[in-house]
Protein backbone atom coordinates (compact mmCIF):
# COMPACT_ATOMS: atom_id res chain seq x y z
CA UNK A 1 0.00 0.00 0.00
CA UNK A 2 1.62 3.38 -1.03
CA UNK A 3 2.51 5.79 1.62
CA UNK A 4 4.34 7.93 -0.74
CA UNK A 5 5.15 12.03 0.92
CA UNK A 6 5.81 15.06 -0.54
CA UNK A 7 9.00 14.61 -2.16
CA UNK A 8 12.60 15.48 0.21
CA UNK A 9 13.18 19.17 -0.99
CA UNK A 10 9.45 19.76 0.43
CA UNK A 11 10.50 18.29 3.79
CA UNK A 12 12.65 21.30 4.88
CA UNK A 13 9.45 23.87 4.54
CA UNK A 14 6.85 22.07 6.23
CA UNK A 15 7.52 22.35 9.71
CA UNK A 16 7.80 26.64 8.84
CA UNK A 17 4.30 26.72 10.59
CA UNK A 18 1.53 25.19 12.20
CA UNK A 19 -0.09 25.58 8.96
CA UNK A 20 2.11 24.22 6.85
CA UNK A 21 2.74 20.96 9.33
CA UNK A 22 -0.77 20.73 9.08
CA UNK A 23 -1.12 20.75 5.49
CA UNK A 24 1.70 18.01 5.34
CA UNK A 25 0.38 16.03 7.34
CA UNK A 26 -3.33 15.99 6.43
CA UNK A 27 -1.85 16.02 3.08
CA UNK A 28 -0.24 12.33 3.47
CA UNK A 29 -2.04 9.33 1.88
CA UNK A 30 -5.08 8.06 4.33
CA UNK A 31 -5.12 4.42 5.78
CA UNK A 32 -6.57 1.65 3.82
CA UNK A 33 -7.73 -0.35 7.41
CA UNK A 34 -8.92 -2.90 6.06
CA UNK A 35 -5.63 -3.71 3.85
CA UNK A 36 -3.50 -2.83 6.38
CA UNK A 37 -4.54 -5.72 9.17
CA UNK A 38 -4.86 -8.05 6.29
CA UNK A 39 -0.82 -7.41 5.41
CA UNK A 40 -0.47 -7.78 9.02
CA UNK A 41 -2.33 -11.14 9.02
CA UNK A 42 -0.61 -12.62 6.36
CA UNK A 43 2.77 -11.65 7.55
CA UNK A 44 1.83 -13.43 10.59
CA UNK A 45 1.39 -16.24 9.00
CA UNK A 46 4.73 -17.07 7.99
CA UNK A 47 6.45 -20.21 9.24
CA UNK A 48 10.12 -20.35 10.59
CA UNK A 49 11.91 -23.19 10.10
CA UNK A 50 14.47 -24.31 12.92
CA UNK A 51 17.29 -22.85 12.08
CA UNK A 52 15.89 -19.92 11.13
CA UNK A 53 14.07 -19.92 14.52
CA UNK A 54 17.18 -20.23 16.51
CA UNK A 55 18.62 -17.00 14.55
CA UNK A 56 15.05 -15.20 15.35
CA UNK A 57 15.20 -16.04 18.77
CA UNK A 58 18.29 -15.20 19.64
CA UNK A 59 18.25 -11.78 17.38
CA UNK A 60 15.00 -10.58 19.32
CA UNK A 61 16.46 -11.45 22.95
CA UNK A 62 19.28 -8.79 21.73
CA UNK A 63 16.55 -6.28 20.96
CA UNK A 64 14.08 -6.45 24.39
CA UNK A 65 14.44 -3.33 26.52
CA UNK A 66 14.12 -5.21 29.72
CA UNK A 67 11.33 -3.00 31.59
CA UNK A 68 10.36 -2.27 35.21
CA UNK A 69 7.87 0.81 35.45
CA UNK A 70 6.23 0.06 38.55
CA UNK A 71 5.81 2.22 41.61
CA UNK A 72 7.22 -0.07 43.82
CA UNK A 73 10.33 -0.62 41.81
CA UNK A 74 13.34 -1.19 44.00
CA UNK A 75 16.91 -0.83 43.76
CA UNK A 76 17.68 -4.45 44.72
CA UNK A 77 14.94 -5.23 42.01
CA UNK A 78 16.81 -2.94 39.23
CA UNK A 79 19.95 -4.68 40.30
CA UNK A 80 18.56 -8.20 39.68
CA UNK A 81 16.94 -6.98 36.28
CA UNK A 82 20.06 -5.24 35.20
CA UNK A 83 22.09 -9.12 36.19
CA UNK A 84 19.63 -10.35 33.96
CA UNK A 85 19.37 -7.64 31.29
CA UNK A 86 23.50 -8.69 30.99
CA UNK A 87 23.20 -12.73 30.94
CA UNK A 88 19.83 -13.95 30.47
CA UNK A 89 20.83 -17.22 31.17
CA UNK A 90 22.98 -18.06 33.37
CA UNK A 91 23.72 -21.61 32.93
CA UNK A 92 24.48 -20.24 28.81
CA UNK A 93 27.33 -17.56 28.36
CA UNK A 94 26.10 -18.18 24.69
CA UNK A 95 22.78 -16.36 25.14
CA UNK A 96 23.61 -12.92 23.94
CA UNK A 97 22.43 -9.71 26.06
CA UNK A 98 19.27 -7.65 25.97
CA UNK A 99 19.42 -4.35 24.30
CA UNK A 100 18.95 -2.36 27.11
CA UNK A 101 17.14 -1.87 30.52
CA UNK A 102 14.21 0.85 30.75
CA UNK A 103 13.39 2.99 34.34
CA UNK A 104 12.11 5.76 35.65
CA UNK A 105 14.77 8.47 35.83
CA UNK A 106 15.16 8.01 39.81
CA UNK A 107 16.72 4.07 39.23
CA UNK A 108 18.99 5.15 36.12
CA UNK A 109 22.20 5.27 38.21
CA UNK A 110 21.01 2.15 39.87
CA UNK A 111 20.74 0.29 36.83
CA UNK A 112 23.74 1.86 35.05
CA UNK A 113 25.87 0.27 37.88
CA UNK A 114 24.69 -2.66 37.45
CA UNK A 115 24.94 -2.96 33.54
CA UNK A 116 28.31 -1.78 34.01
CA UNK A 117 30.94 -2.92 31.77
CA UNK A 118 28.55 -4.52 29.42
CA UNK A 119 26.71 -3.90 25.72
CA UNK A 120 23.58 -3.10 27.69
CA UNK A 121 21.78 0.44 27.50
CA UNK A 122 20.20 1.86 30.07
CA UNK A 123 16.87 3.53 29.01
CA UNK A 124 14.38 5.84 31.00
CA UNK A 125 10.98 6.56 30.96
CA UNK A 126 10.81 10.66 30.88
CA UNK A 127 8.29 13.64 30.35
CA UNK A 128 5.64 13.01 33.14
CA UNK A 129 5.25 9.16 31.77
CA UNK A 130 2.99 7.74 30.90
CA UNK A 131 0.07 10.82 30.79
CA UNK A 132 2.78 13.17 29.97
CA UNK A 133 0.45 15.82 31.67
CA UNK A 134 3.17 18.18 33.14
CA UNK A 135 4.40 21.62 31.85
CA UNK A 136 7.23 21.63 29.53
CA UNK A 137 9.66 23.07 32.13
CA UNK A 138 8.61 20.00 34.44
CA UNK A 139 9.08 17.57 31.71
CA UNK A 140 12.47 19.07 30.43
CA UNK A 141 13.86 18.91 34.02
CA UNK A 142 12.65 14.94 33.97
CA UNK A 143 15.12 14.09 31.04
CA UNK A 144 18.12 16.37 32.53
CA UNK A 145 17.71 14.28 35.55
CA UNK A 146 17.90 11.11 33.68
CA UNK A 147 20.68 12.19 31.55
CA UNK A 148 22.62 13.68 34.27
CA UNK A 149 22.29 9.62 36.25
CA UNK A 150 23.66 8.52 32.80
CA UNK A 151 21.10 7.53 30.80
CA UNK A 152 21.93 6.06 26.95
CA UNK A 153 18.34 6.39 26.17
CA UNK A 154 15.41 8.71 26.69
CA UNK A 155 11.72 7.61 26.07
CA UNK A 156 9.27 10.20 26.32
CA UNK A 157 5.33 10.68 26.12
CA UNK A 158 4.03 13.05 23.39
CA UNK A 159 1.11 15.36 24.82
CA UNK A 160 -1.89 13.00 23.11
CA UNK A 161 -4.53 15.89 23.89
CA UNK A 162 -2.55 18.20 22.03
CA UNK A 163 -2.00 16.17 18.83
CA UNK A 164 -5.97 14.92 19.29
CA UNK A 165 -6.53 18.94 18.73
CA UNK A 166 -4.47 19.27 15.93
CA UNK A 167 -2.17 21.75 18.01
CA UNK A 168 0.58 19.59 15.66
CA UNK A 169 3.22 22.31 16.44
CA UNK A 170 2.96 22.32 20.36
CA UNK A 171 3.51 18.51 19.95
CA UNK A 172 6.73 18.82 17.68
CA UNK A 173 8.47 21.79 19.48
CA UNK A 174 8.23 19.70 22.49
CA UNK A 175 9.79 16.83 20.90
CA UNK A 176 12.56 19.43 19.62
CA UNK A 177 12.68 20.56 23.25
CA UNK A 178 12.97 16.85 25.06
CA UNK A 179 15.71 16.28 21.85
CA UNK A 180 18.24 19.07 22.81
CA UNK A 181 17.44 18.36 26.71
CA UNK A 182 18.84 14.93 25.92
CA UNK A 183 22.17 15.89 24.64
CA UNK A 184 23.96 12.49 23.54
CA UNK A 185 21.14 10.20 24.43
CA UNK A 186 18.84 8.23 21.93
CA UNK A 187 15.52 9.37 21.90
CA UNK A 188 12.42 7.31 21.55
CA UNK A 189 9.07 9.09 21.12
CA UNK A 190 5.81 7.43 22.25
CA UNK A 191 2.78 8.21 20.58
CA UNK A 192 0.76 5.49 22.80
CA UNK A 193 -1.26 4.27 19.79
CA UNK A 194 -3.88 3.15 21.78
CA UNK A 195 -5.42 6.47 22.28
CA UNK A 196 -4.77 8.01 18.75
CA UNK A 197 -7.79 6.51 17.52
CA UNK A 198 -7.19 5.96 13.98
CA UNK A 199 -4.42 4.51 11.81
CA UNK A 200 -4.39 7.91 10.04
CA UNK A 201 -3.26 9.68 13.71
CA UNK A 202 -0.39 7.09 13.84
CA UNK A 203 0.66 7.99 10.31
CA UNK A 204 0.62 11.47 10.89
CA UNK A 205 2.59 10.87 14.62
CA UNK A 206 4.88 8.88 13.13
CA UNK A 207 5.97 11.52 10.37
CA UNK A 208 5.61 14.80 12.87
CA UNK A 209 8.33 12.52 15.12
CA UNK A 210 10.57 12.14 12.68
CA UNK A 211 10.36 15.10 11.42
CA UNK A 212 10.88 16.67 15.16
CA UNK A 213 14.21 14.45 15.39
CA UNK A 214 13.05 11.33 17.15
CA UNK A 215 15.71 8.37 17.05
CA UNK A 216 13.32 5.82 17.32
CA UNK A 217 9.26 5.81 17.04
CA UNK A 218 7.49 3.70 19.56
CA UNK A 219 3.94 2.65 19.95
CA UNK A 220 2.92 2.64 23.89
CA UNK A 221 3.39 3.16 27.61
CA UNK A 222 2.25 -0.22 27.97
CA UNK A 223 -0.21 1.30 30.42
CA UNK A 224 -3.11 0.98 28.45
CA UNK A 225 -5.72 -1.37 27.52
CA UNK A 226 -4.39 -1.46 23.84
CA UNK A 227 -0.91 -1.72 23.05
CA UNK A 228 1.52 -2.96 20.15
CA UNK A 229 -0.39 -4.22 17.25
CA UNK A 230 1.07 -6.09 14.16
CA UNK A 231 -0.83 -3.43 12.51
CA UNK A 232 0.03 -0.37 13.78
CA UNK A 233 3.90 -1.76 13.84
CA UNK A 234 3.54 -2.27 10.20
CA UNK A 235 2.26 1.07 9.07
CA UNK A 236 4.96 2.60 11.54
CA UNK A 237 7.78 0.17 9.30
CA UNK A 238 5.73 1.85 6.68
CA UNK A 239 6.68 5.62 7.73
CA UNK A 240 10.24 5.13 8.57
CA UNK A 241 11.20 3.16 5.26
CA UNK A 242 9.05 5.72 3.27
CA UNK A 243 10.85 8.83 5.48
CA UNK A 244 14.76 7.15 4.68
CA UNK A 245 13.47 7.51 0.81
CA UNK A 246 12.89 10.72 1.26
CA UNK A 247 15.71 12.37 3.47
CA UNK A 248 18.23 9.55 3.74
CA UNK A 249 17.97 9.45 7.44
CA UNK A 250 17.13 6.45 9.40
CA UNK A 251 15.04 6.02 12.37
CA UNK A 252 14.20 2.65 14.82
CA UNK A 253 10.92 1.36 15.61
CA UNK A 254 10.12 0.05 19.07
CA UNK A 255 6.72 -1.95 19.67
CA UNK A 256 5.67 -2.38 23.65
CA UNK A 257 3.34 -3.53 25.53
CA UNK A 258 1.38 -7.04 25.03
CA UNK A 259 4.70 -8.87 23.46
CA UNK A 260 4.61 -11.95 25.55
CA UNK A 261 5.87 -14.74 23.31
CA UNK A 262 8.20 -15.96 21.36
CA UNK A 263 5.49 -16.91 18.61
CA UNK A 264 4.63 -13.01 18.55
CA UNK A 265 7.75 -11.82 18.62
CA UNK A 266 9.13 -13.74 15.51
CA UNK A 267 5.65 -12.45 13.72
CA UNK A 268 7.03 -8.92 14.45
CA UNK A 269 10.75 -9.75 13.36
CA UNK A 270 9.28 -11.45 9.88
CA UNK A 271 7.35 -8.11 9.43
CA UNK A 272 10.15 -6.05 9.88
CA UNK A 273 11.95 -7.85 7.35
CA UNK A 274 9.10 -7.59 5.00
CA UNK A 275 7.94 -4.14 5.52
CA UNK A 276 11.40 -2.17 6.16
CA UNK A 277 14.18 -4.32 5.33
CA UNK A 278 17.19 -5.98 6.80
CA UNK A 279 18.58 -2.79 7.58
CA UNK A 280 16.18 -2.62 10.51
CA UNK A 281 16.97 -6.24 11.53
CA UNK A 282 18.81 -4.85 14.34
CA UNK A 283 18.66 -3.71 18.04
CA UNK A 284 20.10 0.05 16.86
CA UNK A 285 16.84 0.20 14.84
CA UNK A 286 14.16 -2.32 16.56
CA UNK A 287 13.67 -2.98 20.07
CA UNK A 288 10.76 -4.46 21.80
CA UNK A 289 9.52 -3.25 25.00
CA UNK A 290 9.20 -5.65 26.98
CA UNK A 291 8.99 -7.50 30.61
CA UNK A 292 7.37 -10.91 30.55
CA UNK A 293 8.37 -11.30 27.11
CA UNK A 294 12.39 -12.92 27.66
CA UNK A 295 11.63 -15.14 30.09
CA UNK A 296 9.33 -17.16 27.39
CA UNK A 297 12.43 -16.42 24.92
CA UNK A 298 14.92 -17.84 27.07
CA UNK A 299 12.98 -21.14 27.45
CA UNK A 300 12.51 -21.84 23.79
CA UNK A 301 16.28 -20.83 23.46
CA UNK A 302 16.54 -24.09 25.60
CA UNK A 303 13.87 -26.17 24.01
CA UNK A 304 15.62 -25.49 20.33
CA UNK A 305 18.58 -26.64 22.15
CA UNK A 306 18.18 -29.76 24.40
CA UNK A 307 14.55 -30.94 22.82
CA UNK A 308 13.10 -30.21 26.06
CA UNK A 309 10.60 -27.35 26.92
CA UNK A 310 11.38 -26.14 30.50
CA UNK A 311 8.71 -25.13 33.17
CA UNK A 312 8.08 -21.22 34.41
CA UNK A 313 10.73 -22.23 36.62
CA UNK A 314 13.70 -22.33 34.69
CA UNK A 315 13.64 -18.72 34.54
CA UNK A 316 13.63 -15.97 37.22
CA UNK A 317 10.57 -13.86 38.28
CA UNK A 318 11.12 -10.48 37.26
Amino acid sequence: MPTTAPTAHALGDVTASDSTLRRFLHGLPGVDAVGLEARAASLGTRSIKTTAKAYAIDLAISMVDLTTLEGADTPGKVRALGAKAVRPDPTDRTSPSTAAVCVYPDMVAVAKEAVAGSSVKVASVATAFPAGRAALAVKLADVRDAVAAGADEIDMVIDRGAFLAGNYMKVHDEIVAVKEASRAARLKVIFETGELSTYDNIRRASWLGMLAGADFIKTSTGKVAVNATPANTLLMLEAVRDFRVQTGIQVGVKPAGGIRTSKDAVKFLVIVNETAGEDWLDNHWFRFGASSLLNDLLMQRQKLATGRYSGPDYVTVD
